[in-house]
């Protein structure tokens, strides 16, 4: 690969909406590596991870990607229903949220479903892990923000949020997390336990990346692609992206400049070079049309592709990291009730699926 840099890009066309496509970025040019038809039905989540990639689909499935032999690893089966969200936490666990309300945690080293939690009354909207990987936040249409605390399996704290939420994502250092609904995202600092600031967006929110612990980018239904600090809830930096809405974001980091990657409902893939200290506009590297309607986008950086690192425990704990977040958390509300939450069997969870384990291995 010699340092080249890879997209993840999922694809859904008017009538065929199965299409999966990688694409290398060498010397700001853009190539396919591979494009397979994964799925069933449009391609709805992505995440990626030091070797994997996996995918989610409204057909049910969540496919897996070895990127280091290069070939499809196989296929998770549990959800019912659309997978509306994935997340990588490291090299060792993989987080899913669906249409069916279900949180369930995966280890990479065996594709084991851990845990299968009935998070929300009805879908998981979207999911963020906590840097410390102790603690998670989700948000589902029942219009509740939920803290979950990964060790044993169960919900925190409950907040009721009012709206539907459709996305929730922590800050690099885990100090803060942010909510979008609509057209606004809501800053929560977790010391504090208050809500700090609102940014207002002018057109609905469809995507928000951390550049920095403060500087957040943000896309919506419109060509423009803006960087706000949520600390001053001041627009830093604004600029036309594409001719139409701008349907993801996400970055990586190349010598001492930040690579800032948009993806449009017109089918173009773009790389923008960006100074996070004097935050002037971006210059355009590079793009890719790809002739298809794209629903979202995650960048694969190549690294030195070292095994997992042992499993994190699952029982429980009382590690002093995990007390004081917690105890950050109980700030936010002084009474709050701590509701055990149903840990469902895997069975249980997925009558209709094959009592495979909650997977099924298509190649090793």
């Amino acid at each position: 690969m010699r340092g080249s840099d890879v997209t993840r890009i999922q694809n859904s066309k008017d009538r065929e909406m199965t299409q999966t496509t990688c694409i290398i970025f060498f010397e700001w040019t853009a190539t396919a590596d591979f494009t397979h038809h994964a799925h069933t039905a449009s391609v709805s989540a992505v995440a990626t991870s030091e070797r994997y990639i996996a995918t989610g689909s409204r057909d049910e499935t969540i496919q897996i990607y070895d990127m280091k032999k290069r070939v499809e690893h196989g296929a998770l089966l549990h959800h019912d229903g659309t997978i509306s969200c994935l997340e990588f936490y490291g090299s060792s666990h993989l987080l899913s949220g669906g249409q069916d309300g279900l949180l369930c945690v995966w280890s990479t080293r065996n594709w084991e479903c851990l845990k299968s939690i009935r998070a929300h009354k009805g879908q998981v909207t979207s999911l963020s892990v906590h840097p410390s990987g102790k603690l998670a936040l989700t948000v589902g249409t029942d219009k509740t923000l939920r803290t979950w605390n990964l060790i044993d399996g169960r919900s925190a704290f409950i907040k009721n949020i009012k709206q539907n939420a459709v996305i929730v994502k922590w800050s690099p250092e885990g100090d803060k997390y942010v909510v979008v609904i609509g057209d606004k995202v809501d800053v929560y600092d977790l010391e504090t336990a208050t809500l700090t600031s609102t940014i207002i967006n002018p057109k609905r929110i469809s995507s928000i990346k951390f550049l920095t612990n403060s500087i957040l980018a943000i896309a919506g239904d419109d060509e423009t692609v803006r960087l706000c600090d949520i600390n001053t809830q001041k627009v830093l930096c604004e600029f036309e992206a594409h001719e139409t809405r701008v349907k993801s974001v996400d970055s990586f980091t190349v010598d001492d400049f930040c690579v800032l990657v948009t993806a449009s409902n017109d089918g173009f893939i773009k790389m923008w070079k960006l100074n996070l200290e004097s935050l002037e506009p971006p210059v355009l590297l590079g793009k890719v049309n790809t002739t298809a309607r794209l629903t979202c986008l995650a960048v694969w950086k190549p690294t030195t592709l070292q095994e997992p690192p042992p499993e994190v425990k699952t029982e429980p704990t009382t590690s002093h990291d995990v007390k004081d977040v917690l105890e950050l958390e109980k700030k936010r509300k002084k009474r709050v009730r701590i509701s055990t939450v149903e840990v469902v069997q895997e069975e249980d969870a997925s009558p209709k699926k094959k009592k495979d384990g909650g997977k099924k291995k298509l190649k090793t």
